[in-house]
């Protein structure tokens, strides 16, 4: 039995010589399922309490290499190739469409995958993330996050090697000359209004170069998806829930 929030489906997803830990909360549930994709350095035990929250369809994460029930991979890799091995995985759940949110480093990963597999997500929503990331630092100024300082969650668990590999694929990463093209993607940008890891000024780069964005500032600071992960969870349903017509004229 899961000792995990909401108790997910566990598997071990095998692809292009990698080994990923995969959580499945509300497996085949209807609709269009739910991808989430972490922070650096964050297993999906961190993310359980958000996910388990998000009702209505199933919602379903991955342990990146060397992060929490993954091991270590063999050699390093970049965005892309991260990219396609998540839609591999979704491919073998039976997810030719899904919806995608991420939070920070995972919010970077979610445009790529946005961008590389174009027709393949139905919405995106975006969380604490950038456009640009240039230094492999992100993961561990969050550890100094007000947010998590207060509350006492464990977000790290992560090799060194793991963490080296994940800092690495989004090192000189940017999405800004791409953001264009995804006009047609329903996008939801959150940040939180005391971050100073990734201020808000990186969502407002977001909103202002996907047309159609919605940008919201929302209470807490870097870690704002756990530490409010009720009314986060919310957002993110109501958002998902939102009739075509209706969103497009907000």
């Amino acid at each position: 039995m899961s000792r995990i929030s909401g108790r997910p489906a566990i598997s071990s997803e095998h692809v292009y010589g990698l080994s990923l830990r995969v959580a499945r909360w509300r497996e085949g549930a209807p609709g269009t399922p739910l991808l989430f994709l972490n922070g650096i350095g964050a297993d999906l035990a961190a993310a359980a309490p958000l996910l388990a929250q998000i009702h209505g369809r199933e919602v379903w994460t991955l342990d990146m290499p060397g992060v929490g029930g993954s091991p270590d991979a063999l050699l390093p890799y970049g965005a892309p190739t991260i990219a396609a091995v998540v839609m591999e995985i979704a491919d073998r759940l039976g997810h030719k469409m899904i919806d995608v949110a991420g939070f920070s480093w995972g919010g970077a990963l979610a445009q790529q995958i946005a961008i590389q597999f174009p027709g393949r997500v139905r919405h995106m929503v975006l969380m604490a993330t950038t456009p640009v990331m240039g230094a492999p630092g992100i993961g561990w100024a969050a550890m100094l996050d007000d947010d998590m300082l207060a509350s006492g969650l464990r977000i790290q668990t992560a090799t060194p090697l793991g963490l080296a590999y994940q800092s690495a694929a989004m090192i000189g990463w940017s999405s800004v000359a791409f953001l264009s093209g995804l006009k047609e993607l329903p996008t939801l940008v959150l940040m939180g209004e005391q971050d100073g890891v990734v201020p808000a000024c990186y969502g407002e780069m977001l909103a202002e170069r996907i047309d159609g964005a919605v940008l919201e500032i929302v209470p807490g600071s870097h870690l704002f998806p756990f530490t409010h992960a009720a009314a986060i969870a919310g957002r993110i349903s109501a958002f998902l829930d939102q009739p075509e017509m209706v969103r497009a004229a907000a």
